[in-house]
């Protein structure tokens, strides 16, 4: 029996599944064909900025093709462009798997970008939102004609009702909460010990700095935990001599990866709500807005869902759980904190160097935007600078010292979330291609 499935998996082609997997291969067929004239279209905006930074005028039509609605500047529509091309692009690729893994959520998810679409092509103008419109569209018209074969993931329930069943979870949870209870204490009591009598200006200055240590050690227990739970998802199942009986059943390659995936990222979610209410604390003393909380949620969670998918990549090509988990620990530190850290230093001093080009200047002010957004502990802090100064959370126009010209800028935590999703989708369909290969 093993090796007829075995030969079932080796064979691709459609005419060789069931009718259920071709229809579910076409409707992810469509999306990742959407996603391939995303990344031209990105392509194409990232070559208009280039040429009119070389003093080619191509701002003007590239807006009236691409947001013909839009009331902003022509370099406020290019950056809009090409943040809603990544954000649709980095959606297509997760929907894509999950229509493979044959999630519910995927069925549900594929109505809501179109919807989504609609709203940028009526408010905005946004003309390439019709390539998502018809590939959702179709693969949504797709995926309905047989809805019995969207569920909960089996491996999710599993794997979640096997961590919540024993005592790890929540001793874990009890020692999560009790090093953030006690670092926030002890923040506390250091700023009070220098003014018993606290004024507004102190008590707001004292909210910011709780409410900053608590997301800081929220991320150091995140970068520590999500890893270690994904790393070993696919290795783990090797070391028992229980991947081979996986392969026996009708599993498909996609929903064993997501089920991985979901189960570690429920528990980490679990995590994170359970520490709102010590962020909430902030607010006794002010200094802190709803925003900052829900944009600090956003940005742990972006990490998590990152973090957790470069550990269940590695799990699918390393012998080991100890090589996953280092090769995971080693990745997750140099490309998210080393080098963006080392790079951005260089850049700031290229920076403070006289006589820039505009050209060059704002080609430095955009790496280092970028690099910054690769750096989840630069994106808060920085995205926790931009609502105090711009009073705001998302555009801003930055001026030129060399010029005077302005040019538009993305709040960090925007362009960190669309970065990292759209990374994590990546390394999602990398990790089913190596699992396929395995079964090959």
């Amino acid at each position: 029996m093993a090796q007829a499935v075995q030969s079932k998996r080796v064979v691709a082609p459609e005419e060789a599944l069931s009718p259920r997997e071709q229809r579910i291969y076409r409707a992810a067929g469509m999306l990742r064909r959407a996603t391939a004239i995303h990344v031209v279209l990105l392509l194409a905006a990232v070559v208009v900025g280039l040429l009119e930074g070389l003093g080619i005028p191509l701002l003007s039509p590239f807006k009236s093709a691409m947001l013909f609605r839009f009331g902003g500047s022509p370099g406020t529509s290019l950056a809009l462009t090409m943040m809603l091309l990544m954000v649709n692009m980095s959606a297509l690729l997760v929907l894509m798997v999950g229509l493979m893994a044959r999630e519910w959520w995927a069925l549900v998810s594929v109505w809501l970008l179109a919807a989504a679409n609609v709203a940028l092509l009526w408010i905005y103008g946004y003309s390439p939102g019709i390539v998502p419109l018809i590939a959702t569209g179709v693969a949504g018209g797709i995926a309905v004609q047989d809805l019995r074969a969207y569920r909960t993931n089996p491996v999710m329930l599993k794997e979640l009702r096997g961590r919540m069943r024993g005592m790890r979870a929540f001793i874990v949870l009890t020692v999560y909460l009790g090093l953030m209870s006690g670092f926030m204490a002890l923040v506390y009591l250091t700023f009070t010990s220098f003014d018993n009598n606290l004024s507004s200006a102190a008590a707001g200055s004292a909210g910011q700095l709780l409410f900053m240590g608590v997301v800081g050690m929220e991320m150091l227990l995140i970068i520590f935990i999500a890893p270690a739970f994904t790393a070993g998802a696919i290795t783990g199942e090797r070391e028992r001599q229980t991947y081979d009986l996986l392969q026996t059943t009708l599993l498909a390659s996609p929903s064993f990866v997501m089920g991985k995936l979901e189960s570690a990222l429920s528990y980490i979610l679990l995590l994170l709500l359970a520490a709102i209410p010590l962020q909430s604390l902030a607010f006794l003393f002010g200094g802190v807005s709803q925003a900052e909380v829900l944009i600090a949620f956003v940005i742990l969670a972006v990490t998590a869902i990152a973090l957790g998918t470069v550990g269940i990549y590695f799990s699918a090509i390393a012998p080991r759980t100890l090589s996953a988990s280092v090769r995971t620990y080693t990745v997750a530190l140099v490309s998210a904190f080393g080098v963006p850290f080392v790079l951005g230093l260089l850049v700031s001093a290229l920076l403070n160097i006289g006589n820039l080009t505009p050209l060059t200047e704002t080609a430095l002010r955009y790496t280092q935007q970028i690099l910054t957004s690769l750096n989840p502990v630069l994106t808060a802090l920085e995205s926790q600078q931009f609502i105090t100064n711009q009073q705001g959370i998302g555009f801003t126009q930055l001026t030129l010292r060399s010029s005077g010209n302005t040019i538009p800028i993305v709040s960090p935590w925007i362009s960190f979330t669309i970065i990292y999703l759209a990374i994590s989708a990546v390394l999602l369909v990398m990790t089913i291609r190596e699992m396929r290969k395995i079964e090959a």
